[in-house]
């Protein structure tokens, strides 16, 4: 490579000093006028190894690496000086603002970070979404029952271009709508029991707030002028708040601050797939979202959650 590079550089001196030599020339004759003419530059870039030419009417600047070389034509004839430059010393700002949007391009980047709106509910221990009769009032509205996401931070670790790990940080709004006119309440020895509150309801729910931590391997397909993202891996959530709210028909509110008997940390599997910042995901708890043994009726309910997401990795 060093030969390669040093070929280059005497080619184009030889170039360069033949342009200088006719500008001296013409401007000893004084038969032409060359003080509107403009500086020549040549940038030559081949991977991370650079050489840069400036010639002007009287300097050649040449550039390799950390290595210069500097040529200046007087009337007294050319004089010739090299310099060493260091990790200090920067190329033009375009040539920053170039070399910063390669490595851009170059570079992994998940599609975490972003916000997420879907819907949210429950199974049993069988993947069923029917509840047994004696916990019937835990049954959701499935349509009304939604989650809201925001990823405000992600960390990309790159294998290749196109794979790598992805992690970030999310806050995770679940809202579950019960489907019947109840609500839920903890017993005197922790146990989800119905509530019923005397009145018809207009709406009535059980909402959660989960700091939300993921580890996804993603891979992404270039298709067109995007990728096709493809991810999945464990996540883990820290439950940070939860309360139940009625809205009466009157339009009178009650809501309930309490921990439910809810589990403080939880884990699963998210998985999700789209085209460039738009995914589809989807998000399996293995953790009930009630204590062991705290569920309704002594029952395990593990949530769900499926929506679309859009990223925000550029």
């Amino acid at each position: 490579m060093k030969k390669v590079r040093i070929i280059i550089l005497l080619i184009i001196l030889i170039m360069t000093g033949s342009a200088l030599k006719t500008s001296a020339e013409s401007l000893a004759g004084g038969n032409k006028d060359v003080s509107d003419k403009k500086p020549v530059t040549a940038k030559i870039i081949n991977g991370d190894d650079r050489l840069k030419i400036e010639n002007n009417d009287s300097t050649i600047n040449l550039r390799s690496g950390n290595n210069g070389l500097n040529v200046l034509e007087s009337l007294e004839g050319s004089e010739f000086y090299s310099k060493k430059y260091t990790w200090k010393d920067h190329w033009d700002q375009d040539d920053n603002d170039n070399d910063h949007e390669r490595r851009r391009r170059r570079r992994f980047r998940g599609h975490w970070a972003g916000i997420e709106l879907g819907f949210n509910n429950w199974v049993t221990s069988n993947q069923s979404m029917s509840l047994p009769a004696d916990i019937d009032y835990m049954t959701l509205k499935s349509n009304k029952s939604s989650n809201f996401n925001i990823n405000f931070t992600q960390l990309s670790l790159g294998l290749t271009k196109h794979f790598g790990f992805v992690t970030g940080l999310g806050l995770n709004w679940n809202n579950y709508r019960f489907d019947g006119n109840n609500n839920m309440v903890m017993g005197p020895d922790g146990v989800i029991q119905e509530l019923d509150p005397g009145a018809n309801l207009e709406k009535s729910k059980l909402a959660t707030l989960f700091l939300n931590v993921p580890v996804l391997l993603e891979v992404q397909i270039p298709v067109e002028h995007n990728n096709l993202c493809i991810a999945a891996g464990p996540i883990g959530a820290i439950k940070l708040g939860s309360h139940t709210k009625m809205v009466f028909e009157d339009g009178h509110t009650v809501k309930s601050y309490r921990d439910f008997s809810l589990n403080m940390l939880r884990y699963g599997m998210t998985a999700r797939i789209g085209y460039g910042n738009f995914q589809l995901f989807g998000t399996y708890y293995m953790t009930p979202l009630f204590q062991k043994g705290k569920g309704p009726g002594g029952i395990d309910l593990y949530p769900f959650e499926i929506g679309i997401a859009l990223s925000f990795n550029n």
